[in-house]
């Protein structure tokens, strides 16, 4: 039997914080699912496309490590939806700090009463990456800040590219 785990975010950009958070899903997922979610009121930094081209490049290596098979996908709705359509039976969600504790324990609770057989997976953040945030890191490039640090290197080299533009 195969296990299936879903981890979704806006990956906006993916940094090294996401993953972390990855190669440890991808020691006891079979198969990983990174679900790009789509909001219409949010206008992100990078469309999907290059969102998931950012999570192959820099995740396909990390799932081959651990033989573990790995598809990106978007979603416009639930990830409780999303969960079943790619047959996961597993949420991941990584945790930096007790603030993160307490909204992703409100979040598995809702998922549990919608979606009771894919059970929320946590998993902490390494030292080293608990004070990334995608937000911090946009914020930083924007300013034309060293983000070297934070994102892999061709995440980095997209947000110097993107900003460089404005």
């Amino acid at each position: 039997m195969t296990r299936t785990a879903l981890y979704a975010g806006s990956f906006d950009p993916v940094t090294n914080g996401h993953l972390d958070v990855i190669r440890n899903a991808c020691r006891f997922a079979d198969r990983l699912v990174l679900a790009i979610g789509i909001h219409p009121g949010k206008a992100p930094l990078f469309t999907a496309e290059e969102r998931a081209d950012m999570l192959n490049e820099a995740c396909t290596p990390i799932a081959r490590e651990t033989n573990t098979a790995l598809d990106v996908i978007t979603f416009d709705d639930l990830a409780v939806h999303a969960a079943r359509r790619a047959g996961a039976t597993l949420f991941i969600r990584g945790l930096r700090d007790g603030t993160d504790l307490d909204y992703e324990m409100q979040m598995a609770g809702m998922n549990e009463v919608m979606a009771p057989d894919v059970q929320t997976v946590f998993l902490p953040a390494s030292p080293m990456v608990r004070p990334i945030t995608a937000t911090l890191v946009r914020q930083i490039a924007a300013m034309g800040g060293d983000i070297s640090r934070f994102v892999p290197g061709a995440v980095a080299a997209r947000l110097r590219e993107k900003f460089a533009r404005r």
